[in-house]
């Protein structure tokens, strides 16, 4: 066993000492970011992120869109791809949420990815259309006790990010009230501003014209804690304490990508997504700076995420498309 120890430690001295070395010249090419479609969120929060990396290491940051299967073909590239820190993948709340709705996926979306950092989150706003009789959470929990299943609220489907902040207000006040699910989140948004339906939940930068020219009534956000987007709405955990559903950005790698790549990427997200000019054009996405965390800390939040979307989708009964 000595004889053996002593052949091969000068071997694997020399492995560790090179991928050290190949952290601190890393990257030496260009690197890809994976999307799930083009044009949405992840695909600007990738090439805003994408250009802030170019200029502070050189190298070209490409975004590679690898649409289909509500992003599932993506994960699925990106796992297999080579652990060297030159492909990353934009993750948000939906791939907890699909990770939590598909049973059988040919990746695991905890064991195939190496959590890299987690850049930004997204609150929604609860809206009512203005004849709905409610000016508060508290007034909609008791208008929704008093007309049992007769309050309609409109979604994207249980299996979205609307739909589980609607099932959250279910399942934490028990009220009964009718999930009216649309294609989009935008039907579902026009459908209430025409009083179709009573209320939905949606993002911020979409409706707070409407909400500030009195066509909609805002009554709170989604978020824990009040949000600078829109300062002046209370929060449904003011009124149902511990309540928050809320979207977010991350970025992750292929399991094993060297640690101290991970950590390279981790510090320079942050010193981008930290910067003056990137807090400006997070807000044109509705969304906001996410608290500094590290690589190993997002991966936990990316774990609790994947099991409070699957305790949600189980409640609500939803199936994959």
């Amino acid at each position: 066993m000595r004889l053996y120890i002593s052949i091969f430690t000068p071997v694997l001295l020399s492995l560790v000492l090179a991928g050290a070395a190949d952290a601190q010249n890393y990257p030496l090419k260009p690197i890809r970011i994976v999307v799930t479609s083009f044009g949405s969120g992840p695909d600007l929060m990738a090439r805003l992120v994408g250009q802030r990396l170019t200029e502070a290491w050189g190298q070209q940051v490409i975004v590679d869109a690898r649409v289909g299967a509500t992003g599932r073909i993506a994960a699925e590239h990106v796992a297999r791809s080579a652990a060297d820190g030159y492909t990353l993948m934009m993750v948000t709340s939906q791939f907890a949420i699909g990770s939590a709705l598909y049973d059988k996926l040919t990746y695991d979306p905890i064991k195939d990815f190496a959590p890299v950092a987690l850049m930004a989150s997204t609150p929604f706003v609860l809206v009512v259309h203005p004849s709905v009789p409610a000016k508060s959470v508290k007034e909609l929990v008791a208008l929704a006790k008093a007309r049992p299943g007769q309050l309609q609220g409109g979604t994207s489907g249980a299996g979205s990010p609307a739909g589980l902040a609607l099932q959250r207000l279910k399942s934490m006040t028990g009220v009964g009230i009718t999930d009216i699910p649309f294609k989009t989140i935008v039907q579902a948004y026009t459908d209430t501003a025409a009083g179709q339906i009573h209320f939905t939940f949606t993002v911020v930068p979409a409706v707070l014209p409407a909400v500030r020219s009195g066509r909609l009534r805002g009554l709170a956000v989604t978020s824990l804690k009040r949000t600078p987007l829109a300062p002046e709405l209370p929060t449904i955990a003011d009124s149902i304490p511990g309540y928050e559903v809320i979207g977010w950005y991350g970025l992750v790698a292929p399991a094993r990508t060297p640690p101290e790549i991970v950590v390279k990427l981790n510090a320079e997200i942050g010193r981008a997504m930290r910067s003056a000019e990137m807090q400006e054009r997070l807000v044109s996405l509705g969304a906001e700076l996410a608290a500094p965390a590290s690589a190993q800390e997002f991966g936990s939040y990316l774990a609790a995420q994947i099991e409070q979307s699957r305790q949600l989708i189980k409640a609500s009964g939803a199936l994959p498309d």
